[in-house]
């Protein structure tokens, strides 16, 4: 039920810009349908806004003009949020479970996005080796297991950008001979939010090749 909807954190018009109206929308959409499809959990109505929403949507100043690919969309966390906030890039949603991809194509109609595609698949089976400029991904896996799956997507000199928890300095430690295998360097934790919301996101960003 939407009365049980954080309400909109102040900031989410300064971070969202322009952009607010369909941030919203999806915010609404999400909170309506979420639970019930299986897309977030019973607990998180009460922290949509800043623990997923905002929270994907400051990731949005690292992206490049191009095509961007988000690895397990699943509820469209990070790769609508970042596909309304950027309407400037390119993106391919790959999901592999079909009643999270119906939602995806729904909300891409709804939300009127024309720069977003949906890809049915698991990664590691999307026919994209090589054709992205980045990667994004959310809650999907550690390090380990994550990198040699997206990596091999991403074109010589493109980029990882992906979203980490706290214990992601564990997971670049046990990433070692993946980051080796697939060439990824250059590699850096990028902390955003800081004194601006009451989460902060944390992003792996590395290069490719």
């Amino acid at each position: 039920m939407t009365d049980e909807l954080e309400p909109e954190p102040a900031v989410a018009a300064r971070i969202f810009g322009e952009h607010l109206d369909r941030g919203r929308a999806f915010t609404e959409s999400l909170a309506r349908h979420g639970e019930e499809l299986g897309l977030i959990g019973p607990l998180e109505l009460p922290r949509l806004w800043t623990r997923h929403i905002l929270n994907s949507a400051l990731v949005a100043p690292l992206l490049h003009p191009g095509r961007v690919g988000d690895i397990g969309s699943g509820a469209g966390l990070p790769g609508l949020v970042l596909a309304i906030m950027r309407p400037d890039v390119s993106f391919t949603l790959i999901e592999p479970m079909e009643r999270r991809v119906a939602w995806l194509e729904r909300q891409v109609i709804e939300l009127e996005l024309a720069n977003v595609e949906v890809v049915r698949a698991r990664a590691e089976e999307a026919k994209l080796k090589g054709a992205l400029d980045q990667v994004t991904a959310r809650a999907v896996s550690a390090l380990r297991t994550l990198i040699p799956i997206s990596a091999p997507l991403v074109r010589p000199g493109g980029q990882l950008v992906l979203m980490k928890g706290a214990g992601v300095d564990a997971e670049i430690a046990a990433a070692e001979k993946a980051i080796r295998k697939y060439h990824v360097h250059d590699y850096e934790v990028l902390v955003l939010g800081e004194g601006l919301v009451d989460e902060i996101t944390r992003v792996f960003r590395a290069t490719v090749g």
